[in-house]
């Protein structure tokens, strides 16, 4: 028996799993299975180590399957059909209320790491059924949090790490049509938190979408995705056609290029506008304020959206999850991923260390170094930083919300190396500092490969790059390196002596 609804119901089968990917053998098998018990595929749970996460429900109470075989889910099916549960072959059994929106995370498990609220509903609601959200932009708008000082979250967002209520109030107050965007284009595939909640959760994301867009006096609105996930594209066409009678503003669905730069915010307008060079805008004016064919736009990443509908649903206006400050209250998503079995997308409280994420996989190999806020994030021994965003840029980390694991197989030099590299190649090649900038960082580190360390050249390059670039590739390029430095500067020197402490560099960068 199939069935719609995932919540409210005493008995049901949830199979989680990316609906987008070719594993729906265990949902396959449930459904032909079934007779009398409802089976739901919800979205992926964020955790790929354990999906197709089979979960049987009755009365309040959910055993856990992860990745079971085909006997297992009929043996499941089965005793759900007699009212029952098969706890012997559950990792967890987890009592709940029986109308919860929220999966209920078990005590232990990689599904335990951390917080489940803007989590909440992945693996556990139906991504295409309205009924199965409580929906906020139907009663409220923002305002409600307008003034709460989340600070925007993400490399897509053009209010990273600053007060989201303030770019609306721009908004607000420049004359012309408002529009929001909300920008899911990251080509970077260490950044997976964005594409896991559009596919776990999309009608959350186009209720936040459009509580933002009715506070703003927006009747426009876009999603932008990558427009190299077809399977991704029809997946959020259903969502958007399954809650286009309930919400008060609908987005048009917008693929753009499967480039890095075109994540940034305002090189993400230009891709919309269908220019062919695709490069950040000289700011100011903001987008706020000169946006999307010139209308003030408010471009969010998906998280941001999440976090604004998660306070307008909680009671306590986020206070619970504020930083010591006081301000930007929510939390903090990772995608951790590196040297690890499977990815895994975690959602960190402020007073949650990084560390913790570390939880949620399995390293292959001695950990040595991490890669914190994508490609481009710092290098660090340590994970014994607070999930926030003040903590995370005075440790010189990036916030862009992932945590790259590496194991002892790595070296500190090519890795910055990489990096380096990657950044002279995906830089507009706007402004000099970004486009001449990359190519001496990069000359630099090669030239440690030559016996030549000129640590003072490449941390006043760094210096200079950071405050100058127009564009955040080139002012974030040095990072990488120049945190190497700190933490590994015994490895470079020894690079200098035609040495590789770790023994994996054979050539020159």
């Amino acid at each position: 028996m199939t069935d719609t609804r995932a919540v409210e119901r005493s008995t049901v089968l949830r199979v989680a799993t990316d609906p987008t990917a070719d594993r729906e053998t265990a949902y396959e098998t449930a459904r032909s299975t079934a007779d009398a018990v409802p089976v739901v595929r919800t979205g992926p749970t964020g955790i790929d180590a354990v999906e197709p996460l089979v979960l049987a429900t009755v009365d309040g109470r959910t055993a856990f399957h992860p990745d079971p075989d085909r006997s297992t889910v009929a043996d499941v099916v089965a005793a759900l059909e007699d009212g029952d549960l098969l706890p012997d072959d559950a990792t967890a059994v987890v009592e709940h209320d029986p109308e919860t929106r929220s999966l209920p995370a078990p005590e232990r498990g990689p599904l335990s790491v951390g917080r489940r609220d803007v989590l909440g509903p992945c693996g556990w609601v139906n991504p295409l059924v309205p009924e199965d959200y409580d929906l906020v932009s139907t009663d409220r708008d923002a305002g409600g949090v307008a003034d709460a000082g989340l600070l925007g979250r993400g490399r897509g967002d053009a209010a990273a790490n600053e007060d989201v209520g303030e770019t609306w109030a721009t908004v607000r107050e420049t004359d012309g049509d408002p529009i929001v965007v909300v920008n899911a284009n990251d080509a970077d595939d260490r950044q997976r938190v964005d594409r896991t909640l559009l596919a776990a959760a999309p009608i959350a994301v186009l209720d936040g979408l459009a509580s933002i867009a009715e506070h703003v006096g927006a009747e426009d609105a876009v999603l932008f995705v990558d427009e190299t996930d077809p399977d991704l594209h029809r997946h959020l066409t259903a969502a958007i056609d399954a809650a286009a009678d309930v919400l008060p503003v609908v987005p048009q669905l917008v693929a753009g290029p499967d480039e890095y730069r075109a994540g940034a915010p305002t090189a993400a307008l230009e891709a919309l506008e269908g220019n062919d060079r695709i490069e950040p805008r000289r700011q100011p004016p903001s987008p706020a304020v000169h946006g999307l064919y010139g209308r003030p736009t408010a471009i969010h990443s998906v998280r941001t959206v999440l976090q604004v509908r998660r306070l307008l649903t909680d009671e306590t206006d986020g206070a619970s999850t504020a930083d010591e400050t006081g301000r930007d209250p929510g939390t903090r998503l990772f995608t951790v991923t590196g040297d690890v079995a499977s990815p895994a997308t975690v959602e960190l409280g402020p007073e949650d260390a990084l560390g913790a994420a570390r939880e949620a996989v399995d390293l292959e190999g001695s950990f040595k170094m991490a890669c914190v806020g994508g490609v481009l994030g710092g290098l660090t021994e340590s994970l014994d930083v607070p999930a926030t965003a003040d903590a995370l840029t005075a440790a010189d980390l990036g916030t862009e919300g992932a945590i790259e694991l590496l194991n002892d197989q790595r070296c500190a030099v090519a890795t910055a190396g990489e990096r380096a590299r990657f950044a002279a190649a995906e830089n507009s090649g706007r402004c000099v500092p970004g486009r001449e900038g990359t190519k001496q960082l990069t000359e630099l580190l090669r030239a440690v490969y030559d016996d030549s360390l000129e640590s003072d050249a490449i941390r006043e390059l760094g210096r200079v790059m950071s405050r100058t670039s127009n564009c955040r590739i080139g002012a974030r390029a040095p990072r990488p390196v120049l945190t190497a430095m700190d933490a590994f500067e015994p490895e470079f020197r020894a690079h200098t002596d035609g040495r590789c402490p770790s023994g994996t560099c054979t050539e020159n960068l």
